[in-house]
């Protein structure tokens, strides 16, 4: 049974509030933490859209390839809930900042791995296994950074602040798209077509070790959050006498709010990666645009993120996150059917116009996000419970949303299956967040 969450735990010794420069450079570190992960995310979808389908699952069928490579995109989703259930168990009982860097160390450690790992040309079956094995890698990892960036920024906000803050690690997913889209794009410079093919594609994997330097900055420079300190000694008392879990403690109290939290959210996360990679494939596979053109596409469209999502997140401060929210979910409602009649013109300016409202609607609904999750849950269970509302919501949504899209264009022959798709989760996304705002009303 769901229960509204307690009352937050009181502290007989109230740790003092953290200094503006430390506030800054914690906001910093985890912004910079959430771009690195995003980015070495990303470039595995990319690359599952260009060029992994010829090098690592070859097939006679074109669209069996591509559905092998977004099949191993699917599965680095299927592995999040994992990293958010170790992270957000250890998080809420250890602390935000270790999982945080254990999360970046293993990012950095996998994309690599990709980046050096030969094809199926060179070493048969093992390529795709060892490719699926360190995509597995990427999402246990993503799966446990995501709660603690996001906790890191929120729990160091200044009062009113919370979703400006929150915004900061949201503001990773754009940067690391805008990232991931430039090195793409100057390897494809760089290259011709058989060297890009052959080592080119590469060169975005290979940054994947500069993410081991953050994460030694953050164990080094960055200090445990005040929310947590507090929480924890509250709690210690209490541990002496019994074995607390977080998890336990959100699947028996709490699950209907992480289920909330998670029908909330796929909408976005899908419509998100079927306008990054999905509408990647179909636009240059079956509509014949230009790789180029596309990803400069994707690329400016981010670019107008890094002001949206903040400013969406500033003014949900100011009304209400679900009030903000909602308008996003809305937006992708009535969007998406004009999407996809915009993109099957085969236009580059009508894909730059769809592709660019959709981000709009998108930025409304991630801008307040983090802040509205951190709220869901206290201290000593919210890396756990943001987190497994978060992944959930990555596995129903942005997993499967390209391989659902190329079986959906498969099966019908149009894109409009594609925009029916989106509304279907449009509307589960409304009816959780009208559950969401009566709790929340029912509480006040």
């Amino acid at each position: 049974m769901d229960t509204a969450p307690p009352s937050p735990l009181a502290s007989t010794a109230q740790t003092p509030p953290p200094a503006d420069p430390h506030r800054r450079r914690v906001a910093t570190a985890a912004t910079l933490a959430s771009a690195v992960e995003w980015y070495d995310y990303f470039v595995f979808g990319i690359a599952a859209a260009l060029v992994l389908p010829d090098l690592y699952f070859p097939a006679g069928n074109p669209s069996a390839g591509v559905l092998a490579a977004f099949a191993t995109f699917a599965v680095g989703f299927l592995a999040r809930p994992i990293g958010g259930i170790i992270a957000g168990q250890l998080g809420d009982k250890r602390g935000r900042k270790p999982m945080l860097v254990l999360a970046l160390t293993l990012m950095g450690l996998a994309t690599t791995g990709i980046g050096i790992l030969p094809t199926y040309q060179s070493i048969g079956i093992a390529a795709p296994l060892v490719l699926v094995l360190l995509r597995v890698m990427q999402g246990i990892a993503v799966g446990a950074q995501w709660g603690g960036a996001m906790l890191m920024a929120t729990e160091y906000a200044p009062e009113g602040k919370r979703g400006l803050y929150g915004s900061l690690v949201q503001l990773g997913v754009p940067i690391g798209v805008v990232t991931a889209n430039t090195v793409f794009l100057t390897a494809g410079a760089l290259t011709d077509d058989a060297a890009f093919a052959s080592w080119g594609w590469r060169m975005p994997f290979l940054v994947g070790f500069l993410v081991l330097a953050l994460a030694w900055y953050i164990h080094a420079r960055v200090e445990e959050t005040p929310e947590f300190r507090e929480a924890e000694q509250a709690l210690a008392e209490q541990e002496k006498n019994e074995q607390r879990s977080p998890l336990r403690t959100i699947l028996r109290n709490h699950l209907g709010t992480v289920l909330l939290a998670g029908g909330s959210f796929a909408v976005n996360t899908a419509t998100f990666y079927i306008i990054i990679t999905g509408v990647l494939d179909y636009s240059t596979r079956e509509l014949g645009m230009k790789r180029e053109s596309v990803l400069l596409v994707s690329l400016g469209v981010s670019v107008t993120q890094l002001v949206l999502i903040p400013a969406a997140a500033a003014l949900s401060d100011r009304i209400g996150r679900l009030r903000i929210y909602a308008a996003g979910a809305v937006g992708l409602l009535v969007w998406a059917v004009p999407l996809f009649l915009l993109i099957d013109t085969k236009s580059l300016l009508w894909l730059a116009v769809g592709t660019f409202v959709t981000s709009c609607f998108l930025s409304i609904m991630y801008g307040p996000q983090a802040a509205l999750f951190a709220e869901l849950f206290t201290a000593e269970m919210r890396y756990t419970g943001a987190s497994l509302g978060y992944q959930i919501a990555a596995v129903l949504g942005g997993g499967l949303a390209p391989f659902i899209m190329v079986l959906l264009l498969e099966a019908t022959g149009t894109s409009m299956a594609v925009s029916g798709y989106i509304i279907g989760l449009a509307v589960i996304a409304l009816l959780s967040i009208r559950v969401l705002a009566r709790r929340a009303a029912a509480r006040e």
